[in-house]
Protein backbone atom coordinates (compact mmCIF):
# COMPACT_ATOMS: atom_id res chain seq x y z
CA UNK A 1 0.00 0.00 0.00
CA UNK A 2 1.10 3.54 -0.98
CA UNK A 3 0.91 6.26 1.04
CA UNK A 4 1.19 9.68 0.65
CA UNK A 5 4.31 11.88 1.85
CA UNK A 6 3.07 12.93 4.70
CA UNK A 7 1.76 9.51 5.77
CA UNK A 8 5.45 8.27 5.08
CA UNK A 9 7.24 10.70 7.36
CA UNK A 10 4.67 9.90 10.54
CA UNK A 11 4.97 6.18 9.98
CA UNK A 12 8.07 6.36 9.33
CA UNK A 13 9.22 8.13 12.83
CA UNK A 14 6.64 5.98 15.03
CA UNK A 15 7.53 2.88 13.48
CA UNK A 16 11.36 2.98 12.41
CA UNK A 17 12.69 5.52 14.60
CA UNK A 18 13.05 3.31 17.30
CA UNK A 19 14.70 0.69 15.06
CA UNK A 20 16.99 3.04 13.87
CA UNK A 21 17.89 3.76 17.79
CA UNK A 22 17.66 0.44 19.24
CA UNK A 23 20.20 -0.11 16.24
CA UNK A 24 22.37 2.47 17.17
CA UNK A 25 23.00 1.76 20.68
CA UNK A 26 23.60 -1.88 19.50
CA UNK A 27 25.97 -0.44 17.37
CA UNK A 28 28.08 1.56 19.88
CA UNK A 29 27.87 -1.58 22.68
CA UNK A 30 29.41 -3.79 19.93
CA UNK A 31 31.83 -1.81 17.85
CA UNK A 32 33.80 -1.30 21.99
CA UNK A 33 34.31 -4.75 21.77
CA UNK A 34 36.23 -4.76 18.14
CA UNK A 35 39.71 -4.66 17.31
CA UNK A 36 40.41 -0.69 16.01
CA UNK A 37 41.93 -2.04 12.66
CA UNK A 38 39.00 -4.91 12.00
CA UNK A 39 36.65 -4.80 9.31
CA UNK A 40 33.75 -4.84 11.59
CA UNK A 41 35.10 -1.98 13.06
CA UNK A 42 35.47 -0.21 10.39
CA UNK A 43 32.12 -0.74 9.47
CA UNK A 44 30.84 0.17 12.86
CA UNK A 45 32.59 3.80 12.40
CA UNK A 46 31.39 4.45 9.28
CA UNK A 47 27.73 3.77 10.48
CA UNK A 48 28.26 5.73 13.40
CA UNK A 49 29.77 9.01 12.03
CA UNK A 50 26.96 8.54 9.50
CA UNK A 51 24.24 8.13 11.97
CA UNK A 52 22.68 11.59 11.03
CA UNK A 53 22.93 11.32 7.53
CA UNK A 54 20.86 7.92 7.84
CA UNK A 55 17.94 9.56 9.91
CA UNK A 56 17.64 12.09 6.91
CA UNK A 57 15.18 9.70 4.99
CA UNK A 58 12.73 9.62 7.92
CA UNK A 59 12.53 13.19 7.50
CA UNK A 60 11.01 13.40 4.26
CA UNK A 61 8.23 10.87 2.69
CA UNK A 62 9.41 11.39 -0.78
CA UNK A 63 12.44 9.37 -0.13
CA UNK A 64 13.44 5.75 -0.45
CA UNK A 65 15.39 3.93 2.08
CA UNK A 66 16.77 2.23 -1.25
CA UNK A 67 18.61 3.46 -4.33
CA UNK A 68 17.35 0.40 -6.47
CA UNK A 69 14.53 2.20 -8.23
CA UNK A 70 17.72 4.25 -9.58
CA UNK A 71 19.64 1.48 -9.75
CA UNK A 72 16.80 -0.22 -12.14
CA UNK A 73 16.77 2.47 -14.59
CA UNK A 74 20.04 2.71 -15.08
CA UNK A 75 20.76 -1.22 -15.61
CA UNK A 76 20.07 -1.24 -19.39
CA UNK A 77 22.54 1.21 -19.69
CA UNK A 78 25.40 -0.63 -17.98
CA UNK A 79 24.96 -3.42 -19.78
CA UNK A 80 24.86 -2.06 -22.90
CA UNK A 81 28.18 0.09 -22.18
CA UNK A 82 29.79 -3.68 -21.67
CA UNK A 83 28.39 -4.43 -25.32
CA UNK A 84 28.88 -1.24 -26.94
CA UNK A 85 32.47 -1.04 -25.69
CA UNK A 86 33.17 2.32 -26.64
CA UNK A 87 31.07 5.14 -27.95
CA UNK A 88 33.27 6.17 -30.42
CA UNK A 89 34.60 9.76 -28.38
CA UNK A 90 34.48 11.23 -25.32
CA UNK A 91 31.73 13.82 -27.40
CA UNK A 92 29.64 10.91 -28.20
CA UNK A 93 29.60 9.12 -24.47
CA UNK A 94 28.99 12.58 -23.08
CA UNK A 95 25.94 12.92 -25.67
CA UNK A 96 24.81 9.42 -25.12
CA UNK A 97 24.90 10.13 -21.58
CA UNK A 98 22.81 13.39 -22.36
CA UNK A 99 20.34 11.61 -23.94
CA UNK A 100 19.84 8.46 -21.57
CA UNK A 101 19.94 11.26 -18.93
CA UNK A 102 16.33 12.63 -21.04
CA UNK A 103 14.67 9.35 -21.10
CA UNK A 104 15.06 8.34 -18.07
CA UNK A 105 14.12 11.51 -16.53
CA UNK A 106 10.89 11.84 -18.93
CA UNK A 107 9.80 8.25 -17.57
CA UNK A 108 10.36 9.17 -13.98
CA UNK A 109 7.75 11.91 -14.45
CA UNK A 110 5.46 9.85 -16.38
CA UNK A 111 6.20 11.22 -19.37
CA UNK A 112 6.47 9.41 -23.07
CA UNK A 113 9.89 9.51 -23.67
CA UNK A 114 9.86 10.02 -27.44
CA UNK A 115 7.66 12.94 -27.09
CA UNK A 116 10.10 14.94 -24.50
CA UNK A 117 12.76 14.63 -26.20
CA UNK A 118 10.87 15.23 -29.32
CA UNK A 119 9.22 18.41 -27.68
CA UNK A 120 13.27 19.40 -26.05
CA UNK A 121 14.68 18.81 -29.53
CA UNK A 122 11.97 20.52 -32.00
CA UNK A 123 11.72 23.61 -29.41
CA UNK A 124 15.11 24.56 -28.00
CA UNK A 125 17.15 25.43 -30.88
CA UNK A 126 17.27 28.62 -31.71
CA UNK A 127 16.27 30.03 -28.13
CA UNK A 128 18.65 32.07 -26.19
CA UNK A 129 18.99 29.64 -22.96
CA UNK A 130 22.69 30.45 -22.73
CA UNK A 131 22.10 34.30 -21.96
CA UNK A 132 18.65 33.37 -19.61
CA UNK A 133 19.35 29.99 -18.04
CA UNK A 134 15.92 30.46 -16.54
CA UNK A 135 14.58 30.19 -19.85
CA UNK A 136 15.35 26.03 -19.74
CA UNK A 137 12.81 26.24 -16.74
CA UNK A 138 10.28 25.60 -19.12
CA UNK A 139 11.54 22.46 -20.34
CA UNK A 140 11.48 20.67 -17.64
CA UNK A 141 9.55 17.39 -16.70
CA UNK A 142 7.13 18.85 -14.38
CA UNK A 143 6.39 21.88 -16.09
CA UNK A 144 2.66 22.27 -16.35
CA UNK A 145 3.28 22.77 -20.51
CA UNK A 146 5.88 20.06 -20.59
CA UNK A 147 3.24 17.35 -18.85
CA UNK A 148 0.51 18.35 -20.80
CA UNK A 149 2.52 17.77 -23.98
CA UNK A 150 4.64 14.91 -23.38
CA UNK A 151 2.24 12.40 -21.06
Amino acid sequence: MAFPPGQKKKERLDRERPLLEAFWSWAEISSAGELPKSKLHTAFQYALNNRQEFFNYLEDGNCSISNSPAENCIRPFVIGRKNWLFAGSPKGAAASAGIYTLVETAKANGLDAMKYIKYILSDMPGSRFLENPEYLDDYLPWDPMVQERCR
